[in-house]
């Protein structure tokens, strides 16, 4: 019997948690809810769920170097929306708020236009950029996911999906163990299960190196 991985939600008051719990553990994977920086002693991978205005990553200062850490000893990271944001060096949103800085670049707004309502709220289709990625192994291109946000991450390398809306932007991030998906995968079927469960087999992987 394969044993189960444990994935540490963590809880800064970002919303949304227990149904992204609820979907890990439809995924097959072993979730706990994680406060501080102790309670990720021991995680096979750890997620950053989140919505909301990026100030609220505030909750998040007190669990960064431990996060880091866990990071650096190759532990598997997935941010999740507002989680994902966090990701990268910051946003114009809280200019005096400081990202975890894994990946490269600042978040922005995204643009109104005709016919172009912002925030982007509902199922919308991501697009492979045709990089390789272990997140989206068993999704197939074009598929749709449930979108909720009126910011987004910077278009680079890390990239692997783009998504458009007014304007094209990532909507799926990896690099190494550290990936980030803009759209909510709790909240989006099949396509979402899908992709947690890759993210499982990624921390199921890892804890055997």
């Amino acid at each position: 019997m394969t044993p189960a991985v444990m994935i540490v939600v963590v809880d800064y008051g970002g919303g949304n948690l227990s149904s992204v719990v609820k979907a890990i553990a439809a995924a097959g994977g072993a979730p706990r809810v994680g406060t501080e920086p102790r309670d990720l002693a021991g995680a096979q991978a750890i997620v950053i769920p989140g919505v909301g205005h990026f100030d609220v990553t505030a909750g998040l200062d007190g669990m960064r170097p431990a996060i880091r850490a866990r990071v650096s000893a190759g532990v598997p990271l997935l941010g999740i929306c507002l989680g994902m944001q966090w990701l990268f060096e910051g946003s114009v949103e809280a200019p005096e708020r400081s990202g975890l800085g894994a990946l490269p670049g600042f978040c922005t707004r995204l643009t109104a236009r005709a016919g172009v309502k912002v925030p982007h709220v509902g199922w919308n289709t991501i697009e492979s950029t045709g990089v390789r990625s272990r997140l989206l192994a068993s999704v197939p291109n074009g598929a749709s996911a449930y979108f909720t946000h009126s910011y987004v991450a910077p278009d680079g390398t890390a990239t692997v999906a783009r998504t458009s809306h007014g304007m094209p932007f990532a909507s799926v991030v990896e690099r190494g163990g550290v990936c980030g998906t803009q759209f909510h995968p709790e909240k989006s079927g099949g396509v979402g299960l899908s992709i947690l469960a890759s993210f499982v087999n990624i921390a199921r992987e890892a804890s055997r190196c």
